[in-house]
């Protein structure tokens, strides 16, 4: 399959005709489980993708993210739960809706085109209740949309990575499916070429107004694509809202590190608050002598030559462009503290700084639930 060069962009790509509108519906996962060989890989889930909203199901390898999705999709039924379309049953205990019947489009990770087949025939594939003029007339509006009309006769293998993936996106909306699922759609391209795939992709889901379900790894692209995030853990919901929510109030330490880095610590409450390498933090709802969590954010490091409160030295400095990131030592750390700065905050070659964290920037965690409360000064 050919992937997608770094030096092709939207320049090149001409210019689309507006998405026709489909009936957007709402998608609703109701206590869904399932397992694979007796070992249960979905633990209950509940989650709504509200009618023409885009949301993001998130997480790492393993956490039943493409399940759920295929799930959705018919491919796999569910061993408990419910899945409704607009509160009506289509999987569920004695009711099975086939994928054809759902009005559910399910774009691969992989594109899946068929190599034998060219891109008008691989887009107007799933037009099967059309007659052949229709469902070339809709094929073609479909690529219009996404800026390959004049690739029209070509086969696959003649086109980059993205173009394979404006095909498949094409493929996918051209029966104007009332939910659109995507298997994380941008894995296959180059990553100087993700971005731009990206917006233009979100721009014609926003356009055809279908609900859409993407599956990602990727803590950025979710808060890039998503109207909602539900982020996912072994098989569970960990938390699921807007991308503020997730970043900005974790329900535990596991949702903290997933959406940046974080320095991790361990500690003890006492008389309301934490004391870390990297300062002191309120322990709100907390009980004295609680073992709990600590994250701090290598972002919310503040490193200075001389006007922060707590020596550090530098051990190790790594380029990254716009930004570094340095592996410090400090005072009463088991292990080394990273903080990521502006590449020109430091002149080269410094060893002693000094640092600071803001109260509000020590996120403490419960250890054995894991629910987050997060320090907040007036």
């Amino acid at each position: 399959m050919a992937r997608a060069t770094k030096t092709e962009t939207l320049a090149s790509v001409p210019q689309s005709r507006r998405a026709s509108v489909t009936f957007a519906a709402q998608l609703k996962f109701q206590d869904i489980r399932h397992s694979y060989h007796g070992r249960e890989t979905i633990k209950g889930i509940s989650l709504t993708a509200e009618a023409g909203e885009v949301l993001c199901l998130l997480g790492p390898s393993g956490s039943g993210k493409t399940t759920l999705l295929r799930i959705a999709a018919g491919v796999e039924i569910q061993k408990g739960g419910n899945l409704l379309l607009n509160d009506r049953v289509i999987a569920g205990p004695g009711v099975f809706t086939p994928p054809e019947r759902r009005g559910i489009g399910l774009m691969f990770q992989d594109f899946a085109l068929f190599p034998h087949m060219s891109i008008l025939d691989n887009v107007r594939f799933g037009l099967t209740a059309l007659k052949e003029k229709e469902a070339k007339a809709e094929a073609m509006a479909a690529l219009e949309r996404v800026g390959l009309a004049h690739a029209a006769a070509k086969y696959p293998h003649a086109l980059s990575g993205g173009e394979q993936q404006r095909v498949a996106l094409a493929r996918a909306l051209a029966p104007r499916p009332a939910v659109l699922l995507m298997d994380e759609p941008f894995s296959g391209l180059d990553s100087r070429l993700k971005d731009t795939v990206r917006a233009e992709t979100l721009a014609i889901l926003r356009e055809s107004k279908a609900t859409a379900i993407i599956v990602t790894h990727d803590a950025e692209e979710a808060m890039r694509m998503a109207d909602r995030i539900a982020l996912l853990r072994d098989g569970k919901l960990v938390q699921s809202g807007t991308s503020q929510d997730l970043y900005l109030r974790p329900n535990d330490i596991f949702t903290a590190g997933f959406f940046s880095e974080i320095n991790r610590f361990e500690a003890v409450v006492g008389q309301g608050y934490v004391e870390t390498p990297l300062g002191k933090g309120a322990a709100v709802n907390m009980v004295e002598g609680q073992a709990v969590s600590v994250a701090v954010r290598l972002q919310s490091v503040n490193v200075s030559e001389r006007d922060g409160t707590i020596p550090a030295r530098v051990v190790s400095r790594r380029f990254l462009g716009f930004v570094e990131i340095l592996e410090l030592a400090v005072p009463n750390a088991d292990q080394t503290v990273r903080a990521r700065i502006r590449a020109d905050q430091l002149p080269p070659g410094l060893r002693d700084v000094t640092l600071d964290v803001k109260e509000q920037d020590i996120l403490v965690f419960e250890k054995e639930h894991q629910r987050s409360y997060i320090n907040k000064t007036e």
